[in-house]
């Protein structure tokens, strides 16, 4: 990053056959066939939209989603 390396302290997973420009709809369904992580969090799009689309998770679905705050981080253990 900036020509410095970082470590990753994450697991990078490629997740084939998704789409970033899927709409709202298809990521439901995605999620609803995926295996249910933990948290979803929601780091793209306009934050009304983001929200809506966190609602729906947790409503359709009865995951946990966030929509971060800009500049948050998370701390996973």
């Amino acid at each position: 990053m900036f020509g410095e390396y970082v470590p990753v302290r994450a697991e990078v997973t490629d997740v084939p056959h998704f789409s970033a420009h899927a709409d709202a709809g298809q990521i439901i369904d995605w999620l609803r066939g995926a295996p249910a992580p933990r948290t979803t969090y929601l780091v793209h799009g306009e934050p009304a939209a983001s929200g809506a689309l966190r609602d729906r998770i947790d409503h359709e679905l009865g995951r946990t989603a966030v929509v971060p705050r800009s500049g948050e981080a998370v701390l996973v253990r």
